[in-house]
């Protein structure tokens, strides 16, 4: 199918142009930027650059714009430091101008609250001598590489969400989105892979969502009643695309339904395309499955605009047309679809999405983006 060809010229603004709720936060459209890692925030503070650069996507109609990863206040949070903070007094300030420079535009922001845990390599920077830490000091592939965490690093991590949270709050922006996705740390307590306590953060699904619910429910105390906070997660991890939180949908919903309760006001479900089913019986994918199971609004993601062979290697993509999901978003599959590397290469793609003008818009070429400006 070319996009050209696409039936969805005609349709695009009236399915995609709607409003959507998040709690308090009204969102004018289903469009979301998704967050992507770019390492070019140098001391984790966010520059002219940045701001420029999230100012022009929601400039061109992306109704809610999810930042690239940003780190909470741990010494063991990350693994660069050109991946912006969201803790200090430059960074936080670099971050104020962000959210202006978005809401001047006619958009709405909210940062992604990251930590990374076993991810870390001993010795990287921004905080060269904090150790890796983790539920089990289990790096993803089983081996051991760092150190499990006591209750005193739960509780220390545990403060730094919610601290960054409040910092989100009252700096300007409109909700916070917590990385539970892909392997990070709160995906390690989430994944029976890599959370091997016998304690109660470890054991059956439920019991390895405490950690979770317990940012989350700290989250929910730091901020205002209306300020929605969002959750992502996914199957795969970081170089393990076959792993799986849950093989059913009561093992999913076993996952999801304690952080639902607990305040998470949307899911963002991570697939690699969005189009596959995630479970046999069903063409629901598993924004669909979240949907279905929490009643909380989803956000989709996974190749959106475009077809996706080794371009998750770094190679390029092909434009793909998005009729099918338009039909899914018509018959309330989802609520939100979020777009990554087509915006990323495009930064005018919903103007032109919105417009139906389907014939402008570009491949994704991953040689091309050497400013990601």
């Amino acid at each position: 199918m070319t996009v050209a060809a696409s039936e969805a010229t005609g349709r695009a603004a009236d399915i995609l142009a709607r409003p959507v709720a998040l709690n308090g936060l009204t969102v004018p459209n289903r469009l979301v930027m998704a967050p992507m890692t770019r390492q070019f925030s140098p001391g984790g503070v966010p520059g002219e650059d940045v701001v420029s650069y999230y100012a022009r996507r929601a400039a061109a109609g992306i109704g809610l714009i999810v930042t690239e990863g940003t780190y909470v206040d741990h010494p063991s949070a990350g693994i660069s430091d050109r991946i912006p903070r969201f803790h200090g007094e430059e960074q936080l300030a670099g971050w104020a101008k962000v959210a202006e420079a978005v809401h001047a535009a006619g958009g709405r922001i909210m940062p992604q609250l990251w930590h990374v845990g076993m991810v870390r390599e001993q010795g990287q920077p921004p905080f060269p001598e904090a150790p890796a830490v983790g539920p089990s000091g289990l790096r993803l592939d089983g081996t051991e590489g760092g150190t499990a965490m006591t209750q005193a690093d739960i509780d220390a991590v545990v403060a730094a969400f919610a601290e960054a949270a409040a910092a989100a709050e009252r700096i300007g922006f409109d909700g916070v989105e917590l990385h539970g996705a892909h392997g990070y740390l709160i995906d390690q307590f989430l994944w029976a892979g890599t959370n091997r306590r016998t304690d109660a953060y470890g054991g059956d699904p439920v019991a390895r969502t405490r950690f979770a619910v317990e940012i989350v429910q700290a989250v929910r105390s730091a901020v205002s009643p209306g300020f929605p906070v969002v959750f992502r997660f996914s199957q795969w991890k970081a170089d393990h695309y076959g792993a799986r939180l849950a093989e059913t949908p009561q093992e999913l919903e076993a996952v999801l339904a304690p952080l639902a309760t607990a305040g998470v006001d949307a899911f963002h479900a991570s697939t690699r395309r969005y189009w596959l089913p995630e479970f046999d019986g069903s063409d629901l994918n598993l924004a669909g499955w979240a949907r279905k199971l929490t009643g909380r609004p989803t956000v989709t993601v996974g190749s959106v605009g475009l077809e996706f062979g080794r371009a998750f290697l770094g190679e390029g993509a092909g434009l793909r047309g998005i009729d099918d999901l338009l039909d899914r978003l018509e018959r309330d599959e989802f609520d939100m679809v979020a777009v990554g590397r087509a915006v990323l290469q495009d930064p005018a793609w919903a103007a032109k999405v919105l417009a139906g003008r389907f014939d402008e818009l570009k491949a994704y070429d991953a040689a091309s983006l050497t400013s990601l400006s």
